[in-house]
C-alpha cells in the first residue's frame, strides 16, 4: 500500500521493526433467599400475594438519599467497604460445543487454553442460578448501572459482571470503564446510499484504546491480576497482534502494573497502532512474519514460559466482547434488531456477539436473536470461501495485504466458534475487495462518520445485501465499527490523495490548491457554492 503523498505531510515517526417491544410473561415464583449487599448487585427477594418469593428490581435509591463518600476514599475503596461477596453465580471452562455427556471442566483459575482433545474451550455459566432471576429483573439491573461511576459497574462490561466473570472480587478488576459506546443513527448515510431509515453503527472504537478489544481485555487482565494475587505462575501477559489487541493488552497491563509482551508482524500495521503498546511500556517484538506466524510463535512461547496467553484462543476475552451485543439490545430498549454485521478476522467476535444475544434470549430478556453477518476482506477470506462452499471443507488461506489490517488473518483460531454462531442464527458471510472497502469508508465519512477500514468491510457487506434484496429498506440493521478511524489516518490520506495503486478512489476529496489572493479565493468559492446550491425546478 502507498504510504506517501504530495498533498499531505505524512507522519515523521517511523520504526523498522421496527419490531414491537417484547412483553415477557409473568415469571414463575422461586423459593430461595439472598443476602443484601449494594444497590448495584442482585437484591433481596420480595413476596407476592401468595407469599411466594420473587426477585425485586434493582433500582438505585434516589440521588437525594445518597451521600458522597469520604474525601479520603476512592471508588475502589468505597466498593470494598460496601460490597459483600455472595457467590451466587459461577462459571467454568468446558470444551467448546462438547457433547452434553462430557464431564471435562476446568476452573477459571486454572491456566488452560485447550481441551484434552486439543479443541477450543468456552466459558460456561451456571444458567440455572441465573434463571432464578427473571428477564425483567436482569433488564432492570443492567439499566440501573448505566452512566454510573460505582466501581466496577460504570464499565459497560462489568455492569454485566454476573454474566461475565461472576466470582472475581471487585478489588481484582482492572477497568477503564470501557464499553457504553455510542450507537450512532446513520441517518444520512442510510437514506442517501442505501434507502434505509433504521441503520445504526455501533461505535466500539470509541473506547479506551480505540477498539472493541478493550471489552475483552479488561476481563482477561482482571483474571490475570487475580491469578497473580493467588501466586499462580504468571509473570507477564503476551499476545500476537495485528495492532488493536496489543494496544488493549499493553494499556490494561500498564494500569495494573503487569508486564506485557507483544509479537507484531513487521511492517504490517499502522504507526498509530504500533505506537500504542510502545507508549504503554510493552516489550514489543517486531517479527518478520505475518499474524499467523506470530500466533504460532506466541503459542509455543507461552507453553514454555510463565506468560499468560491473551489472544482470542483464550475464551475469557469473548466474555467481555459479548457485552457489546447485550449493550445493543439495551440501547434499543430491549428490542431486537433484524441484522448485525460484524467484521471478521480471527473470528472470535462474531461468536461473542452470538453468545451475548443467545444468553439474553435464554434468560428471558428478549424472545429472539438477530441474524448475524460476518464480513471479511477478500484478501483474507477463509470463512467466506467456507460459507460459499456450503460449509463442505475449511481451508486456511495465505492472507494478502489489506487496508483492513486487523482482520488480515488466513487461519483464524475461532473458525469453529464462528461457524457454530452463523449456523445457529441463519447467518451470512460476505466479502469486500480493497476498492469496495475503501470506497465504503469514504462514503461513510462523507456523511459525518470517521470510520476504520474494517468498518468499510462491514459496510460493503451491507451494500451487497441491500442490493440483492436480502436486507430490506425497513430492516433495523446494526453495523459494528470495531476501531476508531484515527488509527488509520494514513489510509485515508492515501485515498483522498488518490495515491493508491490500482484504486480509482472515486470518492476522494483532495484539498484545492489556491493562490494567496482575494480574487483567486473568490473564484474558487463561487464555483463551489454554485455546485452546492439547491436546484429548483
Amino acid at each position: 500500500m502507498a504510504s506517501s503523498t504530495t498533498l499531505f505531510q505524512s507522519s515523521p515517526f517511523s520504526l523498522n521493526t421496527k419490531t414491537k417491544p417484547y412483553s415477557l410473561p409473568k415469571s414463575k415464583p422461586t423459593n430461595f433467599t439472598l443476602k443484601s449487599q449494594s444497590q448495584s448487585q442482585p437484591q433481596p427477594l420480595t413476596h407476592d400475594s401468595n407469599n411466594n418469593s420473587t426477585p425485586s428490581p434493582a433500582t438505585p435509591p434516589p440521588a437525594s438519599s445518597k451521600h458522597r463518600r469520604p474525601a479520603d476514599e476512592n471508588i475502589r475503596d468505597e466498593a470494598r467497604r460496601i460490597n459483600v461477596s455472595q457467590n451466587l453465580f459461577s462459571a467454568k471452562y468446558v470444551p467448546f460445543n462438547a457433547d452434553p455427556s462430557s464431564t471435562e471442566t476446568y476452573s477459571l483459575d486454572e491456566i488452560v487454553y485447550r481441551s484434552q482433545s486439543g479443541g477450543l474451550l468456552d466459558v460456561q455459566h451456571d444458567l440455572g442460578a441465573l434463571k432464578k432471576f427473571d428477564g425483567a429483573y436482569w433488564r432492570n439491573l443492567f439499566d440501573s448501572r448505566v452512566g454510573k461511576t460505582t466501581w466496577p459497574y460504570g464499565s459497560g462490561v462489568w455492569s454485566k459482571k454476573e454474566w461475565v466473570l461472576p466470582e472475581i472480587d471487585d478489588d481484582d478488576i482492572v477497568s477503564a470503564f470501557e464499553g457504553n459506546s455510542n450507537l450512532f443513527w446513520a441517518e444520512r448515510f442510510g437514506k442517501q446510499f442505501l434507502g434505509m431509515n433504521d441503520l445504526w453503527v455501533k461505535n466500539c472504537g470509541t473506547s479506551h484504546t480505540g477498539s472493541f478489544k478493550d471489552l475483552g481485555m479488561t476481563v482477561l487482565v482482571s483474571q490475570v491480576n487475580r491469578l497473580r494475587k493467588m501466586n499462580r505462575p504468571v509473570v507477564g501477559v503476551g499476545c500476537a497482534s495485528t495492532g488493536d489487541t496489543s494496544a488493549a493488552l499493553s494499556a490494561y497491563c500498564a494500569s495494573a502494573g503487569i508486564p506485557s509482551i507483544v509479537f507484531l508482524p513487521a511492517n504490517r500495521i499502522s504507526i498509530a497502532q504500533l505506537v500504542q503498546p510502545i507508549a504503554n511500556g510493552a516489550f514489543v517484538l517486531s517479527i518478520d512474519t505475518d499474524f499467523d506466524g506470530c500466533m504460532q510463535l506466541i503459542r509455543e512461547v507461552t507453553a514454555e514460559l510463565p506468560i499468560y496467553l491473551a489472544n482470542s484462543l483464550n475464551s475469557l476475552r469473548l466474555e467481555g466482547q459479548k457485552t457489546a451485543a447485550i449493550e445493543i439490545l439495551q440501547q434499543f430498549d430491549w428490542q431486537v434488531p433484524d441484522w448485525v454485521i460484524v467484521p471478521g478476522g480471527n473470528l472470535g467476535n462474531i461468536y461473542a456477539f452470538y453468545k451475548g444475544f443467545q444468553m439474553c434470549k435464554e434468560l428471558g430478556l428478549v424472545d429472539r436473536i438477530p441474524r448475524l453477518v460476518c464480513a471479511q476482506a477478500a484478501n483474507a477470506n477463509p470463512l467466506y470461501l467456507y460459507f460459499k462452499s456450503g460449509w463442505k471443507e475449511f481451508k486456511p488461506v495465505r492472507a494478502q495485504t489489506t487496508f483492513a489490517s486487523a482482520i488480515q488473518i488466513g487461519d483464524p483460531v475461532s473458525i469453529d466458534r464462528a461457524v457454530h454462531a452463523l449456523k445457529n442464527c441463519n447467518g451470512i458471510v460476505e466479502e469486500a475487495t480493497e476498492e469496495e472497502l475503501m470506497d465504503a469508508m469514504a462514503q461513510a465519512d462523507s456523511t459525518g462518520m470517521f470510520t476504520c477500514p474494517h468498518t468499510g468491510v462491514a459496510l460493503t457487506a451491507l451494500f451487497k445485501l441491500r442490493n440483492s434484496g436480502v436486507i430490506k429498506p425497513t430492516d433495523r440493521t446494526v453495523v459494528v465499527s470495531t476501531a476508531h478511524g484515527l488509527k488509520f489516518t494514513q489510509s485515508k490520506i492515501d485515498y483522498h490523495s488518490k495515491n493508491i495503486k490500482d484504486l480509482a478512489c472515486q470518492f476522494a476529496n483532495p484539498p484545492m490548491q489556491v493562490k494567496a489572493d482575494f480574487g483567486s479565493v473568490m473564484d474558487v468559492l463561487s464555483k463551489y457554492l454554485q455546485s452546492k446550491a439547491p436546484k429548483y425546478h
